[in-house]
């Protein structure tokens, strides 16, 4: 008797979930975390079946050596083709877009804080092509506030002053620093000093115009361009700003901070002869706004 056909005799598994008018769970390992703030920035992390541990014990699949990280801090688990990300009792706590979490599913874009590190998850068929925006996004974009950078800036300082020559136009900027801002950190701890420059970045960012160009320059530093703005402008901008930081309330644990802001404000005018004499004058009115007692503006 000649031997059967594999081919014929082959059975073909039915998706039970298929059966249902359910969509089949996805494989693992479409998926993938990103430090977008904190050491080792830009690393990608595949995420598989198998748990994957974070934390300051240099067990885990991602080792954060930082005080503020538990040696087990978090969990992400794959169960029924979903990801969920779960804290292991951290002294500290675990965030999913800025809100404490004990246990919750992640989506695709989803950014998870874990003591001074920022994650950002990603999910789905273009995890590639997400990636490398991603990549090119913390190119221009400061992961802790989400506004742009000290490179982003400088590129941008050199093309709107050549724009304001080009066209005759305004151009003035705003440089300003958080008021004792080291006190902060040394009193409450580098976390509600992060809290703080989340929280103000964003504050400062929603009382400016679409071409305004805010961004962090330093570590409490940060500067505003604001194209055809005149020296008088802008010195009601900044005066605005100042009031809307020292009444601004940030909450971290069971503490309420504020602060102030000290701002130095320049116009650009013919003499300087490159976009960095701008920024210099800017500098030097706020320094002399810090030495006026803070919390004023200097222009």
């Amino acid at each position: 008797m000649p031997p059967r056909d594999p081919e014929l005799t082959r059975v073909t598994p039915v998706d039970e979930s298929a059966k249902k008018g359910q969509e089949p769970p996805k494989p693992a390992g479409d998926a993938c975390i990103v430090v977008i703030y904190g050491t080792e920035l830009g690393k990608r992390l595949e995420l598989g079946a198998a748990p994957f541990e974070i934390g300051r014990s240099s067990n885990n699949d991602l080792f954060i050596d930082q005080e503020s990280v538990s040696r087990h801090h978090a969990r992400i688990t794959y169960v029924d083709g979903k990801y969920s990300l779960s804290d292991l009792g951290s002294t500290n706590g675990t965030f999913i877009n800025d809100e404490s979490v004990r246990e919750r599913p992640l989506t695709d874009g989803d950014q998870v804080r874990i003591g001074r590190s920022i994650l950002k998850f990603m999910t789905g068929e273009n995890v590639e092509v997400h990636y490398h925006e991603e990549i090119y996004r913390l190119m221009t974009v400061d992961g802790l506030t989400q506004i742009f950078n000290r490179r982003y800036f400088n590129e941008a300082l050199e093309r709107e002053v050549n724009r304001a020559k080009r066209y005759s136009r305004a151009l003035s900027l705003l440089a300003f620093d958080i008021d004792l801002f080291k006190k902060v950190n040394d009193t409450y701890g580098h976390l509600a000093g992060d809290s703080l420059l989340r929280v103000i970045a964003a504050a400062v960012k929603s009382r400016l115009r679409r071409e305004d160009i805010l961004a962090r320059t330093g570590g409490e530093e940060f500067a505003v361009l604001l194209p055809e703005v005149t020296l008088e402008g802008a010195l009601v901008t900044a005066e605005k700003v100042r009031a809307l930081v020292e009444a601004t309330p940030v909450k971290h644990d069971q503490d309420t901070l504020r602060c102030t802001i000290s701002l130095g404000v320049a116009e650009l005018v013919r003499e300087d002869a490159a976009p960095e004499d701008l920024y210099k004058r800017a500098d030097e009115r706020l320094y002399e706004a810090k030495q006026g007692g803070r919390n004023c503006v200097k222009g």
